[in-house]
């Protein structure tokens, strides 16, 4: 079985540098919730900082790599609700994610995920105009 990629590493042990070294300097994340994505590593790290501690009993169960494109599925807990996604990545040249979009059901356990999301951007956004 081959080496998971970097950036599952670093969501599974939750370690917020390594996860940040994996982004492409001009990474997109391609939220479920919103219309448009955020862009540049340091806003995407930021939304992925609140993602991780939104999620309860985060875990990846498959990954599968396809060239420059991983698949990550993965199941959390988000209160009481249970949610399970993938994580879709494409990478660039030297392995660093150069776009992230992210897939998840069922409904009410994303509503249950936007609610804290909101909540967690009004007390800090991860820029100083949030598209939330």
């Amino acid at each position: 079985m081959p080496e998971p990629h970097p950036f599952r590493r670093a969501a599974e042990s939750k370690d917020l540098e390594l996860l940040r070294e994996t982004l492409r300097e001009d990474v997109v994340l391609h939220s479920p919730i919103l219309f448009r994505g955020f862009e540049d590593r340091d806003v995407v790290a930021a939304v992925l900082t609140h993602v991780i501690a939104v999620f309860e009993d985060f875990r990846y169960l498959d990954e599968v790599v396809d060239g420059s494109t991983v698949v990550l599925r993965f199941k959390a807990m988000v209160g009481d609700r249970e949610l399970e996604g993938i994580d879709l990545l494409e990478l660039d040249a030297d392995g660093k994610v150069a776009e992230l979009t992210v897939f998840m059901r069922p409904l009410s356990a994303v509503n249950r995920f936007n609610e804290r999301m909101i909540e967690r951007f009004q007390a800090s956004p991860p820029t100083a105009a949030s598209p939330l």
